[in-house]
């Protein structure tokens, strides 16, 4: 779990930095654009943690290698939900199979894929009570590093004002209300994050 929350951090890097010759209104749209990418991938992440219920958030975003690429595993197949413990993956193209399985098995889902010949069936056991607080924990800390990542996208908005500024480009007032604007998005998408993580904890912790 160590190592996917490290590449979580790493993905939300990428989606957030950058900022390069803006004016106010460019610098507030752009940084709402990085903190929306972020709360967006928060979301992505939460629904690949277990709840104990079949979702197809659980596998929809593993990656799959076939075809010379890395593709989501939404992208190759159909998901569904037969029951409340199980899920059945069905593969538009059946030579993708064994490349499905594998990417199953090598994932930290921490689920037993079953071959059937055309499709792929996962049963989702009951959590115990142990395995729900560590799972709850898990997206504590992607909320945590979430908020890392839109911090991140202030300062690099503050900065880029900053720059602006002492180039001209900005008037002290235009340079103050811009940094005031960003300290509001940051307020409004740390609540949005809030939101999501108390929302997941909710469905794990539930029995």
């Amino acid at each position: 779990m160590k190592t996917c929350r490290r590449q979580f951090a790493e993905n939300l890097w990428e989606l957030i930095s950058g900022n390069k010759g803006m004016s106010k209104e460019a610098i507030n749209k752009e940084t709402r654009v990085k903190m929306e990418k972020a709360v967006g991938h928060l979301g992505d992440e939460l629904k690949s943690l277990r709840t104990g219920r079949a979702t197809p958030g659980l596998v929809e975003n593993l990656k799959v290698e076939c075809y010379g690429t890395l593709s989501p595993l939404k992208q190759l197949a159909v998901i569904s939900v037969p029951d409340a413990q199980s899920l059945v993956i069905k593969p538009y193209d059946t030579s993708t199979i064994s490349s499905i399985e594998k990417a199953i098995f090598q994932s930290d889902i921490g689920l037993t894929p079953s071959n059937e010949g055309k499709a792929i069936r996962i049963v989702i056991p009951p959590l115990n009570e142990e395995r729900r607080k560590k799972i709850a924990a898990h997206a504590k800390d992607y909320g945590e590093t979430a908020k890392v990542a839109l911090r991140n996208a202030r300062h690099e908005a503050n900065k880029q004002v900053d720059k602006e500024e002492k180039e001209g480009i900005l008037t002290e007032d235009d340079a103050k209300r811009t940094k005031d604007d960003v300290q509001k998005a940051i307020h409004e998408f740390e609540g949005k994050l809030s939101d999501l993580i108390k929302k997941k904890i909710e469905e794990i912790t539930k029995v």
